[in-house]
């Protein structure tokens, strides 16, 4: 009887045991990883990543808590991507999230088929070839579609109403970007006809480049600048609104940032709250959805953003109607 009982108190010793190992293994469990690779310096645009912070943080992940986040910033080398892909998919990470780059997403797409991938495009993602369709992605990756070409048409009417004397535009794209340098030239190609423009394509990927192409505008005295979204030329934007200056060309931007800084106006899509969404689809990947079940959503917030000073400097008029439309003015 004495033996019975002292068995059956082991046994239950031994099931409480099993319950309990569970709970300490995954207490064990190390963080999951996030592979974050942008194209630009982290340096020059904390806000973007803190808006991919942002959006974990809706879904339940605090960075340092539960979830290491791991910051790749490539400073407009984009040769580096596929070292870089192979180097998280090796380990692996548990997520990759490239919240605004075309070549980003792409290296991570032909790197793996597995590790889920959260991407910020300007493109339609099922051209470039990320996503069966908008609504059911297939495969392992999801994100944001920016909406390029129909952003491009309104900036570059935009920058028309803001200096109605220009004829000659200058257009400014990196190489290097390709798909996104391509999509923005058919967009002003298909536009430019229905306002009367003619462009002049420069094309720079090194902040050398960038300094030989302005010489060249300014020599060759085009009426304005359209300078193309590019995650290089973005960490750029203290040289491209310098030059703009030091050579007195009105010149159009694709985030607010330029504007922040001297700009004279800019004209996208919502990039810090499309940050936010790839974080949120991030996390809930790492809750355990499926990228195949997240559509791609696409970008509802637009914003226009005028410098008046730098317009006033350059000797330009800003009709009110302009003042009105924008969503911020900057005195």
């Amino acid at each position: 009887m004495q033996s019975s009982q002292l068995k059956r108190r082991e046994f239950i010793t031994l099931l409480g045991s099993a319950a309990a190992w569970p709970i300490a293994a995954r207490a064990q469990q190390p963080m999951p990883v996030i592979g974050y690779v942008e194209l630009g310096s982290g340096p020059d645009n904390p806000q973007f990543a803190a808006a991919f912070r942002k959006g974990l943080n809706e879904t339940g992940y605090v960075e340092g808590k539960n979830v290491t986040i791991e910051y790749h910033w490539l400073g407009g080398r984009y040769e580096r991507l596929p070292a870089l892909m192979a180097e998280l998919v090796g380990r692996p990470v548990g997520v990759i999230a490239t919240p605004a780059s075309i070549p980003a997403a792409q290296a991570a797409k032909a790197a793996t088929s597995a590790i889920p991938i959260v991407f910020g495009v300007g493109e339609d993602p099922v051209k470039l070839g990320l996503a069966a369709s908008l609504s059911r992605p297939g495969g392992n990756a999801t994100g944001v579609n920016f909406f390029v070409a129909e952003v491009v048409a309104k900036r570059l009417g935009l920058l028309h109403d803001l200096v109605p004397a220009a004829a000659r535009i200058a257009v400014m794209v990196n190489p290097a970007n390709a798909a996104l340098a391509e999509a923005t030239l058919r967009a002003l190609k298909k536009s430019i006809g229905m306002i009367g423009l003619q462009i002049q394509v420069f094309e720079a990927g090194t902040s050398r480049e960038i300094d030989a192409a302005f010489a060249t505008i300014a020599r060759e005295r085009a009426d304005a600048l359209f300078v193309a979204p590019d995650a290089f030329f973005h960490s750029c934007r203290a040289q491209f609104v310098t030059l703009a200056a030091r050579n007195r060309i009105p010149a159009s931007y694709s985030s607010r940032d330029y504007p922040e800084v001297g700009g004279l106006m800019s004209y996208d899509a919502d990039i810090l709250d499309s940050a936010r969404q790839v974080g949120v689809y991030a996390g809930k990947i790492l809750n355990g959805a499926k990228p195949t079940d997240l559509p791609v959503t696409q970008s509802t917030r637009f914003e226009f953003v005028i410098n008046l000073q730098t317009a006033r400097a350059l000797g330009l008029d800003v009709p009110s109607g302009l003042l009105l439309a924008a969503d911020e003015v900057i005195e």
